[in-house]
């Protein structure tokens, strides 16, 4: 990155020595883009860099990017990861993509669930806490994410959690005769529904995924891992029974003859107990509230946090880590809305106006145009520099 700033400068004092920064690195890849560790050249704060390529090749990509830009830009949440600057864009005829800074964070929970670092109980409470916390504030402002899995929760070494990659995330649809796509939530962690071909579906695919993410932290292995989405329907009836027909309303033909041509299969749940010896019986009590096969039966991200089992890992969120309590010398003061729901729903009443991609670029880049009004300097891409050719590479 360079600042752009031809009448000011940053005081040295806020810039650390070369032997204090860290080398740019990249630090994740996904579907949609990769990620790297990058220096902030006005403050010299190491911040992620995240690259969205191809954004103008057609309609949907164009569209998809500025519903995540946007999104990006709407959140303002301590658990879900937002921008805190976008790079100013090229004239409009050179724009092919997209730089979005966010916060760094040092790992995910992947990496930690894979690790040799011990789990405890109050470890695996506190993160639960805090993706459900985010993600109530993701569904009171209307949004579901899709694509809820152990990598997508980034986390530092103070164990504070953000929901990160919206790549896949949309507004939800009240109108049950619109057609969603099936192609979300990687499949460990896909939702009975949508396994099962449902046309519409709602915030519980979420509630889902984080279920399985919580047997996941419990047993520190993948609670569904099957090679085939028939194969990972299965695994789910092995453990919740054959579900009735009533569960079964919204799915496809070929996915209800699947199971009722099945064997009957009684629920076997009283398995969850040997995840480990944190699988107590208020563990088991709310992951069975968010494994259910049902959508309309699945406990909410709202209502899971009020489950006695989260006390604790709120009390020590609110007590050490959060940023909306605060201490004076009399105590600790705390917030009076510990899960706070978003101010307003996300809007995305531009979806059906954007008609062409020149179109979808010109917004875009007036979007972020006016998004740097009044910000700081703005940064720019040093197309010239070493770290921007091993970057595009």
């Amino acid at each position: 990155c360079s600042s752009r700033n031809r009448h000011h400068s940053s005081p040295a004092s806020e810039v650390p020595s070369p032997a204090e920064m860290e080398p740019d690195r990249p630090i994740g890849y996904g579907a949609f883009g990769v990620v790297w560790s990058v220096t902030d050249p006005r403050d010299g704060r190491k911040v992620a860099l995240k690259k969205m390529p191809n954004v103008f090749q057609n309609l949907v990509s164009c569209k998809r990017v500025f519903r995540e830009l946007r999104m990006l830009c709407f959140f303002k949440h301590d658990n879900v990861l937002s921008a805190l600057d976008i790079l100013q864009p090229p004239q409009i005829d050179c724009f092919e993509e997209i730089y979005v800074i966010t916060e760094l964070m040092q790992s995910d929970l992947h990496k930690v669930i894979v690790s040799p670092q011990p789990l405890t109980t109050d470890h695996i409470k506190v993160f639960l806490y805090q993706i459900l916390r985010g993600l109530k504030y993701l569904h009171s402002a209307g949004i579901l994410h899709r694509d809820i899995k152990p990598g997508n929760l980034l986390v530092n070494s103070n164990c504070l959690l953000k929901i990160c990659d919206f790549g896949l995330a949309r507004v939800e649809e009240p109108d049950q005769s619109r057609h969603m796509t099936q192609e979300v939530v990687t499949q460990y962690y896909r939702a009975p529904e949508v396994l099962m071909g449902s046309r519409h579906y709602g915030s519980a695919i979420d509630v889902w995924s984080v279920g399985c993410i919580f047997a996941e932290l419990l047993g520190r292995r993948i609670l569904f891992q099957a090679q085939s989405p028939i194969q990972q329907l299965d695994l789910i009836t092995d453990l919740l029974g054959t579900p009735p027909l009533s569960a079964m309303a919204s799915a496809c033909e070929g996915a209800r003859a699947h199971i009722l041509r099945g064997p009957h299969k009684p629920p076997s749940l009283s398995v969850l107990y040997m995840l480990s010896d944190g699988a107590t019986h208020e563990a088991v009590h709310l992951l069975c509230r968010m494994l259910v096969f049902d959508p309309a039966k699945r406990i909410s991200g709202g209502d899971a946090l009020s489950h006695p089992y989260l006390d604790e890992g709120r009390l020590r969120y609110h007590t050490c880590m959060c940023q909306c309590c605060y201490s004076v010398p009399s105590g600790r003061v705390y917030t009076r809305d510990f899960e706070p729901p978003a101010d307003r729903n996300f809007s995305h009443s531009y979806d059906n106006s954007l008609l062409s991609v020149w179109q979808g670029k010109e917004l875009i880049h007036h979007f972020i145009t006016e998004h740097q009004q009044g910000k700081r300097v703005p940064l720019c891409i040093n197309p010239q520099s070493a770290a921007f050719k091993t970057f595009i590479r």
